[in-house]
């Protein structure tokens, strides 16, 4: 019990240490991405806010020189590695947070995701 207190500490730290716009930004990104399916598991990972969906990368939230980059993981479980070692593919959309987020694109990657996982 002790270490998920810290655990959840740490994540929100995380959010709490950005400024305030990033950290709207923030928090508004990881409604819509856990608003999408209810088995999305919000944890840090890599010293991020990162996403899982079952037993599988989903994506991740991560700030870097004032950008919000949005990650968008496919697990090297589903993919087919035809002898080489296997690596998560990732895909990044990258944010200016005095802009409009764009929704429906994170949906529609998110849920292209989780069809794959589904299988």
């Amino acid at each position: 019990m002790k270490t998920k207190e810290v655990s959840t500490n740490a994540l929100d730290f995380y959010y709490e240490k950005q400024d305030l716009t990033t950290r709207e930004c923030l928090f508004a990104l990881k409604s819509i991405i856990m608003a999408i399916d209810r088995e999305i598991i919000h944890k840090r990972k890599y010293q991020i806010p990162f996403f899982s969906y079952r037993d599988f990368n989903l994506g991740f939230l991560w700030v870097h020189r004032k950008k919000i980059i949005v990650g968008f993981i496919e697990d090297k479980k589903i993919i087919i590695n035809n002898g080489e070692p296997k690596k998560d593919f990732i895909t990044t959309l990258i944010l200016d947070q005095t802009e409009d987020i764009p929704v429906m694109e994170i949906n529609r990657r998110i849920e292209q995701l989780i069809l794959k996982y589904k299988v």
